[in-house]
């Protein structure tokens, strides 16, 4: 499903080059959840973003769900986003003049998908939010603006899931609500599903953890505790 070859990410800094990320092979294989954790400035969200096609890389090759991402121009980069890769953010990333059911339509309709609307309420009321689809992110709390970027990211059925951080701006409880609702999406649908994070509780919700540090991997192991199911071959391929 995502599989990365040789890729490395170098940026000028002062005059001298700065590795972001250093030469990687990764194979992540159709429906595991896999988290990505490693300290502030290990490579984790440049990672996710060459996963999503957001950024590109200095050297190597990304392949995602069959389609090489470095042989399509912008144009085409964001149809196949907007077809196979839903994306959480941190900062929620609402539309701030939208309503709830609103946000959650717009990739429905950037698509050209019928029956936006259904689908937006659909989801609204597997997170829970039915009653709130009319209110504008700034009359929600903060767990219940990411539940409707989550159910944004998923309105298109995409086939991948990428998180950034996604509980990084809410407390314990609320982004633990937020982890299982991932989960339950997750073992429902069979979405291949990529999730950064710092929180070592958090990762235990994954079915395999990557650690990053200084833009290597130094762990690639299935967690000890967390997610059932999934492949167990910690990303090996068959």
């Amino acid at each position: 499903m995502i599989r990365l070859s040789g890729v490395t990410k170098v940026l000028p800094s002062g005059g001298r080059p700065l590795i972001i990320l250093h030469p990687l092979d990764l194979f992540i294989p159709q429906g595991q959840f896999v988290a990505i954790m490693g300290p502030s400035g290990s490579g984790k969200s440049t990672l996710l973003g060459l996963i999503a096609g957001l950024d590109t890389p200095t050297e190597g090759e990304i392949d995602v769900n069959g389609a090489r991402l470095g042989r399509m121009n912008e144009d085409q980069l964001a149809r196949f986003r907007g077809s196979n890769v839903g994306f959480v953010f941190q900062t929620f990333q609402l539309i701030p003049t939208l309503t709830a059911l609103e946000n959650v339509m717009i990739p429905l309709e950037i698509m050209g998908r019928d029956g936006a609307g259904d689908r937006a309420n659909e989801l609204l009321d597997i997170i829970g939010l039915t009653e709130r689809a009319s209110h504008y992110p700034a009359q929600l709390s903060g767990g219940e603006q990411q539940r409707v970027a989550v159910a944004r990211a998923f309105a298109c059925r995409p086939k991948i899931l990428l998180a950034d951080e996604p509980t990084g701006n809410l407390d314990t409880a609320t982004g633990a609500n937020i982890i299982g609702l991932l989960r339950a999406i997750h073992s429902e649908q069979g979405t291949t599903m990529v999730l950064v994070t710092h929180d070592p509780e958090i990762a235990t919700a994954a079915q395999r953890t990557i650690q990053l540090r200084d833009g290597s991997v130094v762990e690639d192991s299935l967690p000890a505790t967390g997610g059932d199911g999934g492949n167990s071959s910690g990303g090996v391929e068959p």
